[in-house]
């Protein structure tokens, strides 16, 4: 009877045995991130250490932010939206003057509505920096508007509209500094070539067009204006950006100097890069 208990006992004893002899076996080792790993290998009997110091693998982190993206390699893109464009400078005041003559008020002065549109190139020059040129269709020009000077005929509502309709390809060479990542400020020179040079005289009379002629005036202006470029956008993970800025002509618009007038253009925009 004693023999059967200490017999029974032995097989309990052995199959608590194999059973944490297999739970060993089927562990999974991780490393400190919690990363798996392969289990370490049993080290041979009569080495000269029985302790090995542990192996840990590092995990990638993602760092897909703006910054990181500026320094990542060369990236294009493609950018477009609206223009409000304005002329600055002696040739304004010249149509001040002349509005003397009548009642004041009667020519006023209003910025032109246009758009532009154009490509890019991003080159990362180091941590958060970029140079970005980039070749852009741009419109500017000034829309001024004039009234019969005359109160009695107030309700012919007859005016006079002036447009400068002009049209450059701009070439700018922006540096871009992002202050936070996504965020940025950029800055720099800018060439533009004319492409059209028109001004649009529209006279109206009760609310309907009398008269409307473009009138071709690309050869009294001057072929390559000079610009200042500055302003800030804020560019997405996913290529998307928006960014806001402003032109400041440097040069005079007139080819014979007879005047001075500088193109201002004020913008809006969005972006892709790819």
């Amino acid at each position: 009877m004693k023999f059967s208990r200490l017999s029974g006992g032995l097989a309990a004893a052995c199959l608590l045995i194999s059973a944490a002899a297999g739970s060993a076996s089927a562990q999974v080792y991780r490393d400190a991130y919690g990363n798996p790993k392969a289990a370490p290998s049993p080290k041979p009997m009569g080495s000269s250490s029985s302790r090995r110091t542990p192996s840990y693998s590092k995990p990638a982190y993602s760092t897909s932010n703006s910054t990181s993206t500026t320094n990542s390699g060369v990236r294009f893109g493609f950018r477009g939206g609206l223009n409000v464009a304005d002329l600055q400078g002696d040739a304004v005041k010249s149509f001040t003057t002349l509005a003397g003559y009548a009642p004041d008020g009667s020519i006023s002065k209003s910025m032109r509505p246009g758009f532009y549109a154009g490509i890019y190139a991003t080159l990362p020059l180091g941590p958060g920096f970029a140079i970005e040129p980039g070749v852009n269709y741009s419109e500017k020009g000034a829309v001024l508007t004039g009234n019969l000077p005359f109160p009695a005929l107030d309700f012919l509502n007859a005016k006079v509209t002036g447009t400068a309709r002009l049209a450059y390809v701009d070439v700018p060479v922006l540096a871009k500094v992002y202050v936070t990542p996504g965020f940025y400020l950029y800055a720099g020179p800018q060439a533009s070539f004319l492409v059209n040079g028109k001004a649009r005289v529209d006279a109206s009379v009760l609310g309907f067009s009398a008269y409307k002629q473009d009138f071709d005036v690309s050869n009294q202006l001057r072929k390559v204006d000079f610009a200042a470029v500055a302003g800030l956008g804020y560019q997405f993970d996913n290529g998307f950006g928006l960014s806001a800025g402003y032109d400041y002509g440097l040069t005079s618009l007139d080819a014979d100097n007879r005047f001075q007038a500088y193109n201002r253009v004020a913008k809006v925009g969005l972006n892709y890069s790819f």
